[in-house]
């Protein structure tokens, strides 16, 4: 029997383990989407195109996804922009600051003082210096560059013509997924005739490196000492 009840327990906790093992390399090969601020939703479906008519024989026909004037550059919802990302800043900063503070001070008992209660102490003399400095320093730098390419749809006409636009490009490299992401307000007119944009011409734009994988995760820090950082006071 209590060979059995042995045998029984030990394929528990082998089938156990065997589940447990299976969970975590399920959740290790699960890479979860990094959260974005970019504007939502990243892509739409065009307008639907209108039901053609018969050709009634003139060169411009109604139901047309363009009109006979106009070129083939975005303007509408669901269009495609490419956007050149050439984005450089650069910025540094310098601060300094003292500050000083003395005071002294001095009393005494003299002779004249021999009628008074304390006559004993005549002569006694006391003085008190005080004395505060404060000096700090501090500096800051950055410089960051971001160039590239990414094709974004237009999600939104606003009502003065401009186009809301936003996208993104997932790239696969060794198990580990990049996104770019892109949004942003683009003026029409300044969309060249190869349908492109120079990021530096978009308004309220919103550029995201991010990833997601083993290699991204082996940067971050455990959310145990995560923990443990919150509640140090030092």
């Amino acid at each position: 029997m209590n060979t059995i009840v042995r045998a029984v327990s030990i394929l528990a906790v082998t089938f156990a383990a065997v589940v447990f093992a299976t969970i975590l390399s399920s959740c290790a090969q699960i890479q979860p989407t990094p959260p974005t601020s970019v504007h939502q939703p990243m892509s739409v479906r065009p307008a639907a195109a209108l039901e053609s008519r018969a050709a009634n024989g003139a060169i411009w026909q109604p139901g047309l996804d363009y009109s006979l004037l106009e070129d083939r550059r975005a303007r509408r919802v669901g269009d495609i922009i490419t956007v050149n990302l050439v984005e450089r800043t650069s910025a540094q900063k310098n601060a300094n600051s003292s500050a000083n503070r003395a005071s002294s001070s001095s009393g005494g008992l003299t002779a004249a003082s021999s009628k008074l209660p304390l006559s004993g102490l005549a002569g006694l003399t006391v003085e008190a210096d005080a004395k505060s400095t404060f000096e700090g320093k501090g500096a800051a730098a950055a410089n960051n560059a971001f160039s590239g390419t990414i094709t974004v749809t237009v999600i939104d006409v606003l009502a003065n013509g401009n186009l809301l636009v936003s996208g993104e490009k997932m790239l696969t490299i060794n198990q580990g997924n990049e996104f770019i992401r892109f949004s942003g307000v683009v003026n029409a007119s300044n969309i060249s005739a190869s349908n492109t944009v120079q990021s530096t011409q978009v308004a309220d734009a919103r550029i995201e490196y991010r990833g997601s994988g083993f290699v991204d995760e082996a940067n971050s820090m455990g959310w145990l000492q995560r923990f443990f950082n919150f509640i140090n006071p030092f």
